[in-house]
């Protein structure tokens, strides 16, 4: 089908909607009507020369009494479905009244065989009936189907052509409703490069037979249909005889009714059967293949939407148990449950679990994904785990970066993600970076957000960058190692230097927290907060209602004022007097502390705060071991210079020393003249610092744990390494 013809049929069944729906739907609902319409029109058409046929059957089986009826009533439809019903479409353009019109409507609905009553019940279509009955539009819209300007029959137009004008028409309904940037639809051209990718490796080692092809979010089946008609062709190339049994499941009831439609329509019976999904088939949470594998993967799964529910579904990050997201490698458990926030690497953990290992050639997958796959997750989380068991299983045979504005609904990066449990020999224990960002052919006209395309030229070029595996400016090749660099948690001594200077003292006047108010608070009413906060109680309450309240209008969406006030459970501390008082009480201390021990710099905190101690303890100051906290947290920074500060000092033989874990062994003197050895331990500050990392791979990284090192500090601390 030429571009010419499928626009004209694209405006035609947008056209549709603007005179048949306008004003009776939201927008919105347009693909609820427009896309079960093409469907039953194209079956309908189809069933239509062995209607009589089907009939007949149907009466000679009743008449004996034989309930298992399909496989006879679609062998004489000559299709994977049937009709029962004894209308037509043709047969229903007309009837005396709208409620009649709509009985007759529904039993030819009824009529149709169970896996197409699946479609029909996932597409909603039914809600939608009385609707258009009750507006008088049902009529008219079986004759705008019907037109025989336009051929929406098989016949007319092809399952290729049909699947592309599904997929423009959701494309376009989609741009209509603002749908989020991940969910796209993908691209024929970048289908076929992921077909490439996938299957052109290993032609040469195919052989007659069956292969298995599975999508874990098919949407409209385009992937599989692009990769059956990849896999057919090599077949016919090499004069071979392959059977490409297809698999999918979706998530989504009206692309899943698209996909299975559109095998039944191919009469790929059996491999509509192995389409599953709806509402209740979420592939995280409900596998329709739990036991299987596949020989050959491709998918565009959601990225950068929440799977909240699904990991709420499974039980939650302790209790998830499924054996695609729990695994043991390298004898440790890994999880592989990544940010509720995005789960697009756990459909690749699903598909990687999937892989076959009994074969010769193996699995082979094609991934898309967006470019937070590629360095999400710190060490040991789910993203990390799912880059550390890909790459140090050595699955991981290529990483294209693929053109901006490539997909329909979204700009962003996007990268297709190839690995193989059958690396040839020169590959093994390697990674190929391909950026094919700049190859790719203008449109003269935008598609939503896609204003180019990947050309055949482009495609073949990419192809061969893949299969020459070469260094090329485009092409990188690094050993798996080259992606690691080691992540250590380093514990270091707290080394403090304090002074008693009037602008840190002055800053424990707002001690109790929410610096910011309370400062404004004091700026208002002053030392009356202290001395007698009864008296303005009430006007302080007002200024906290008031808070916020000088902010200009908003400009948001509902063109409301800003909220004004502080919130009940902040301010319910702010009008505490005791927190005021307490907070005047430390300034005091503090100020007397000024007094005794002046406003020098103390590079060592212990010393300035045994000599605080002392100096509040001659003047009377019983402060809580917080509040002596408090005040010298204030009036300290770090220094390296500085000495470290001692957390505790331990009696002899209570404690071992353990320098290796902050227990440091030093003599201290004692009331009388003489030594005695005791362990001491430091307070530790946690830094990390990577010891090496590769700088021209900063946009690739998986990280794992590695064995428990134990590290200088106070406590065991985990050793990390990342690749990246």
């Amino acid at each position: 089908m030429d571009q010419a013809t499928h626009n004209k049929i694209v405006s035609f069944l947008w056209g549709i909607a603007d005179d048949v729906l306008f004003n009776l739907f939201k927008r919105g609902k347009y693909p609820d009507v427009i896309l079960p319409m093409c469907v039953l029109r194209r079956m309908d058409a189809v069933l239509e020369p062995t209607k009589q046929a089907v009939l007949d059957t149907k009466a000679l089986l009743d008449s004996a009494g034989i309930t298992e009826q399909r496989a006879a009533l679609c062998e004489a439809a000559g299709q994977a479905f049937y009709n029962t019903s004894r209308f037509t479409l043709r047969d229903l353009k007309s009837r005396g009244s709208q409620q009649q019109l709509l009985a007759d409507f529904e039993d030819y609905l009824d009529g149709f065989s169970p896996n197409v009553q699946d479609i029909i019940e996932n597409f909603k279509f039914r809600n939608q009936l009385p609707t258009l009955s009750r507006a008088d539009r049902l009529g008219l819209l079986f004759e705008k189907f019907l037109d025989p300007g336009i051929d929406l029959s098989p016949a007319g137009i092809d399952n290729h052509a049909m699947g592309t004008v599904f997929e423009e028409l959701v494309r376009k309904f989609n741009e209509e409703n603002n749908e989020e940037a991940g969910e796209h639809w993908t691209p024929r051209d970048a289908v076929r490069l992921m077909a490439n990718l996938v299957f052109l490796p290993i032609e040469n080692q195919l052989k007659s037979g069956s292969y298995m092809l599975y999508d874990c979010a098919c949407g409209t089946g385009g992937m599989l249909t692009v990769a059956e008609e990849t896999l057919e062709a090599i077949a016919k190339q090499r004069g071979l005889e392959i059977d490409a049994n297809l698999y999918g499941q979706e998530i989504n009831p009206e692309t899943y009714a698209i996909c299975k439609a559109d095998m039944l329509l191919k009469g790929e019976g059996e491999n509509a059967d192995n389409i599953v999904g709806g509402a209740e088939w979420s592939t995280l949470s409900h596998d329709a293949f739990p036991a299987q594998e596949f020989d050959f993967m491709l998918a565009n799964p959601p990225y950068g939407v929440s799977w909240k529910a699904d990991f709420e579904a499974m039980g939650g990050k302790d209790s998830i148990r499924d054996p695609r997201f729990r695994v043991v490698h390298q004898g440790e458990e890994l999880s592989l449950v990544t940010r509720t926030s995005d789960g697009q690497m756990l459909f690749l953990a699903n598909m990687a679990s999937k892989m076959n290992d009994g074969s010769v050639l193996g699995s082979r997958i094609a991934e898309v994904h967006n470019g937070s796959s590629l360095f999400t997750g710190d060490a040991g989380q789910g993203e990390s785990n799912i880059r550390r068991w890909l790459i140090e299983n050595d699955w991981l045979e290529a990483i294209v970066a693929l053109p901006l504005n490539l997909f329909y609904n979204t700009g962003i990066a996007t990268y297709i993600w190839v690995l193989t449990n059958r690396k040839p020999a020169e590959r093994r224990g390697k990674v190929q970076l391909i950026d094919a960002s700049q190859w790719f052919k203008p449109l003269r006209k935008n598609l939503g957000k896609k204003n180019c395309e990947l050309s055949p030229e482009d495609i073949e070029r990419i192809s061969q960058a893949f299969l020459t595996f070469e260094e090329t400016p485009e092409s990188k090749i690094f050993p798996n190692a080259a992606f690691g660099y080691w992540k250590v948690t380093v514990e270091r001594p707290l080394r403090l230097c304090s002074q008693l200077t009037l602008t840190a003292i002055e800053g424990l006047r707002f001690a109790s927290g929410d610096e910011d108010i309370r400062a404004a608070i004091y700026e208002e009413f002053g030392a009356e907060l202290i001395t007698g906060f009864a008296r303005i109680a009430r006007s302080v309450d007002t200024f906290l209602d008031n808070w916020g309240g000088e902010d200009e209008e908003s400009d948001d969406d509902t063109g409301g004022a800003t909220k004004k006030g502080v919130p009940e459970k902040k301010k319910k501390k702010l009008i505490d007097p005791t927190t005021w008082e307490r907070d005047n009480d430390l300034v005091d201390a503090a100020l007397a502390l000024r007094t005794t021990l002046g406003e020098g710099v103390f590079m060592d905190h212990n010393t300035f705060r045994d000599k605080a101690d002392a100096a509040l303890a001659t003047a009377g100051w019983k402060l809580t071991a917080v509040e002596k906290k408090l005040v010298y947290r204030a009036v300290s920074w770090r220094d390296e210079s500085a000495a470290p500060v001692l957390a505790k000092v331990h009696k002899p033989g209570k404690t071992k020393a353990d320098p290796l874990h902050g227990l440091y062994e030093v003599k201290v003197m004692v009331n009388w003249p003489s030594w005695s050895t005791s362990p001491i331990r430091i307070c530790a500050i946690q830094s990390r610092f990577p010891c090496w990392k590769t700088a021209a791979l900063t946009h690739f990284s998986a990280v794992r744990f590695c064995p428990t090192l134990p590290m200088h500090g106070s406590k065991r601390t985990r050793q990390k390494s990342a690749t990246r």
